[in-house]
């Protein structure tokens, strides 16, 4: 399973809706690959999600990620906190409410993988 970067698409299950990763300052820069930082735990949660074409007039789009639900590394941590994989995913705030997931599309790199 692929650990991801912060250039990892994650996207709702609209799949037109795309997480905002790099718009955080709490992303931990002491593991990177290729210059890039590894997500950690808590690093996907309530991030921005940018283009989720869900809407209508009783529709909310999903405009946040919240917590993931799975997907952390229980082998690898960095800081102390788990390393995210490929198998990152969540749910969002869209509706209907406790239903719509985000998950990841592609990890970001190519080259770094936790074997169980």
């Amino acid at each position: 399973m692929k650990l991801i970067t912060v250039d990892a698409i994650i996207t709702c299950k609209h799949i037109s809706g795309k997480v905002q990763l790099d718009d955080s300052n709490n992303i931990q820069d002491f593991v990177t690959i290729r210059g890039r930082p590894v997500l950690v735990e808590n690093d996907p949660e309530l991030k921005r999600i940018a283009g989720c074409a869900n809407m209508g007039p009783t529709i909310k789009p999903c405009t946040n990620t919240l917590k993931v639900t799975q997907g952390y590394s229980d082998l690898i941590r960095i800081q102390g906190r788990r390393a995210c994989l490929m198998a990152v995913k969540g749910l969002t705030d869209g509706t209907p409410p406790g239903t719509v997931q985000y998950e990841v599309r592609s990890p970001g790199q190519d080259f770094v993988e936790e074997r169980s």
